[in-house]
């Protein structure tokens, strides 16, 4: 389960440091105004999209190992009854 735990957070930390590294270079670019708003915009736009992945995949993780516990548990149950 830590090896899970620290890949998530492996992934964060380069999600993390690439959108922070991609705005920084955005604000210091010589580019007016308009344009580096509209950047920024893009990239938020993008950094949210790519949460929303990232999140529905950790649902789709927990559940999947919900649902694996559940039928671990009813197994040793009906062992048990036996």
């Amino acid at each position: 389960m830590s090896d899970r735990n620290s890949s998530g957070e492996t992934i964060l930390a380069f999600l993390l440091g690439g959108i922070i590294g991609g705005c920084l270079g955005i604000l210091f670019a010589p580019k007016s105004g308009k344009e580096t708003r509209e950047k920024l915009k893009t990239l938020l736009e993008d950094l949210g999209e790519k949460a929303e992945d990232f999140i529905e995949e950790g649902k789709d993780k927990i559940e999947d190992f919900v649902s694996c516990t559940k039928e671990k548990i009813f197994e040793k149950k009906e062992q048990v009854k036996k």
